[in-house]
């Protein structure tokens, strides 16, 4: 079997965590460049990959067919950019780039390459989102009129890293809005309109660390909220519809599986804690505890693979990604014009 040759930009928390580790369970890869500037770390992983210190040494390796560029948002889109021109397959993580222009500058010479471009929204496999996609697809919440879903935390101090410093791509829309605003569309598709709020709410904060935003469609509306004060999180997802109601507490565990040096290896990984089961109410008051469906964050790379050896779909397109940055721009605006803005 052909092996897809991997070159690996940044050797951060987000390559770490989310990239290497589940590249390394899967035959049909092998990381064989990382461009980082701390080479001892990247060697103490990874002992067979050579390190460079600069995307033009890897990207002029002929040998490379898949480039996955995990640096900070506001990098990306030339880094992309530079991936494509040079013949290569790219994931970058999410959000894609800042704008919507850069978005469809990349969509459109990706094409003119015949390269695929996708992006690492991994949060479409994580436990509870998967339960909440199978209950509304499988009909049993009836009419969807509610959704709700959270992302938040208790980092009541400021910390200097970029995500939070001010900078392009930094702040938690941008970042963890991102996870939500993509699972909203990928149910539901583009919103009417978008209403939002966002702010910096923590004393001190350099960039947006709260959003509460709206997405409308018809009488459905799609509620995404995050804050960093949250010291007792209340439900990661409420979801309500003319038939029953799902409420789920407690969120996927694989990214503190991951950051504990563990890997997808047996078919335990991605499962849920049963007290953090969520539940589902019927209108006629009949609970029932629904086990959540396991996790699995190595599909997107199975995916992958799958489309790059044999032609079949990304698991997370371009477009798709494209459209978040869209969502993200026109949330930016809402909040600063204090309006619901309509995308007809």
């Amino acid at each position: 079997m052909k092996k897809i040759k991997v070159g690996l930009v940044g050797y951060g928390f987000s390559a770490t965590v989310f990239h290497a580790p589940l590249l390394s369970v899967l035959d049909e890869f092998h990381i064989s460049k990382v461009m980082s500037s701390n080479p001892e770390k990247v060697k103490s992983d990874l002992e067979d990959v050579e390190v460079v210190s600069t995307l033009s040494e890897l990207l002029e390796d002929d040998s490379i067919d898949l480039v996955i560029i995990t640096t900070p948002s506001g990098m990306h889109y030339e880094m992309v950019k530079d991936a494509l021109r040079a013949g290569k397959h790219v994931i970058v993580e999410k959000p894609m780039v800042v704008s919507e222009k850069e978005a469809n500058e990349l969509i459109q010479l990706a094409k003119e390459q015949d390269v695929q471009l996708s992006v690492y929204h991994n949060r479409r496999w994580d436990n509870d989102y998967l339960t909440v996609k199978q209950l509304i697809e499988e009909g049993k919440l009836g009419d969807v009129k509610m959704y709700e879903a959270h992302f938040d935390r208790y980092r009541p101090a400021v910390r200097d890293r970029w995500r939070e410093n001010e900078g392009p791509g930094s702040g938690a829309l941008y970042d963890l809005g991102s996870h939500l605003i993509d699972q909203a569309l990928h149910l539901f598709g583009m919103p009417d309109f978008v209403q939002a709020d966002v702010f910096g709410q923590r004393d001190h904060a350099r960039t947006d660390d709260y959003f509460h935003v709206v997405l409308g469609y018809g009488s459905l509306r799609v509620i995404l909220h995050s804050s960093a004060i949250v010291p007792s999180n209340g439900p990661r997802f409420q979801v309500h519809g003319t038939k029953a109601s799902y409420i789920k507490y407690g969120i996927d565990g694989q990214e503190d599986m991951l950051r504990a040096g563990k890997k997808p290896v047996d078919d335990t990984w991605g499962a849920d804690s049963p007290e953090h089961y969520g539940k589902l109410t019927t209108g006629e008051g009949e609970t029932t505890e629904i086990e959540t469906l396991h996790g699995s964050y190595v599909t997107y790379y199975q995916k992958i693979a799958d489309s790059l050896l044999r032609g079949e779909e990304l698991p997370v397109s371009a477009e798709e990604a494209r459209d978040v940055v869209k969502v993200i721009e026109v949330a930016f605006e809402s909040s600063k014009e204090k309006r619901a803005v309509y995308f007809n």
